[in-house]
């Protein structure tokens, strides 16, 4: 089973693995750049923005 090209599914060079071809290569280069392949970020809890939301001491006083 030979390794197929991510981008247009052609067989993978070996000089070029994963990808067929330099323009594949580029492609997919230009995609993570432009930010078409993105990690979604973990969004944080609604309460995280206030410290004293835990009910942990922060050590401040209250005046």
């Amino acid at each position: 089973m030979s390794a197929r090209c991510p981008i247009c599914g052609r067989p993978a060079e070996p000089r070029e693995r994963p990808f067929c071809s330099r323009r594949c290569r580029d492609v997919d280069l230009g995609r993570w750049l432009s930010g078409a392949y993105a990690i979604p970020a973990a969004t944080p809890p609604e309460d995280e923005d206030d410290p004293g939301a835990d009910g942990l001491d922060t050590g401040r006083q209250s005046a």
